[in-house]
Order: structure tokens, then C-alpha cells, then sequence
């Protein structure tokens, strides 16, 4: 699982973005990259396009890309951008939760 930090703004952003690069490379698996922005409260649009790239990465080599603990402004961002389709889906292992099935018959 990879952590966001506290504060990711356009200052943090490069630096955040190579060592979240490199933990990914560094995991060598074919499970989901799961990102973790549960301690994130200090943000702005680099924040988006950091967990872009790292989805874009994810995707090249195969693997699904799920962001957990999404603090309300960084959802607000990424509707705002268009981009919460990308970054804010539900995790593979609940999108056939028992409400989505149909009842037997």
C-alpha cells in the first residue's frame, strides 16, 4: 500500500511522486496498487496529478489502481476536474457487493 503525506501541494508533489514511483517499483506484484489518502489535509491540484501519474503506471503494467480514504477535497477536486471517474472507483472486490445482485428467483 502506498501513503500519501499529510500536505501534497505542487511543492511536495515531485518528490512525493518519485517516492511513490519508487515503492511501486519496488513491490514487483501483480495485485492492485492501492493508494492510501487517509492522512492527506493539505492539498491542490498536484495532489491529482500525482495519483495520475502513479494510476497511469499502475495501468501499464497491468494492474488495478484503487484510492482509499479520500478526504472530501480531494473528491471535491477531482469532480471539479472531471477525473474522479479515474481516481474515485470503487474497489474490484465490492463492485458486486450483495445490493448490486438480483434476488434468486
Amino acid at each position: 500500500m502506498l501513503l500519501l503525506p499529510a500536505t501534497l501541494t505542487s511543492r511536495e508533489a515531485r518528490v512525493t511522486l518519485r517516492m511513490l514511483q519508487q515503492a511501486l517499483q519496488s513491490e514487483g506484484s501483480e495485485a492492485p496498487v492501492v493508494v492510501d489518502a487517509g492522512s492527506l489535509q493539505q492539498l491542490d491540484s498536484a495532489a491529482l496529478a500525482v495519483l495520475l501519474e502513479i494510476e497511469r503506471l499502475a495501468v501499464a503494467w497491468g494492474r488495478a489502481f484503487v484510492v482509499r480514504g479520500v478526504p472530501a477535497k480531494l473528491a471535491a477536486l477531482a469532480k471539479l476536474y472531471g477525473v474522479d471517474v479515474l481516481l474515485l472507483r470503487p474497489e474490484p472486490a465490492l463492485a458486486g457487493s450483495a445490493d448490486q445482485r438480483k434476488p434468486a428467483t
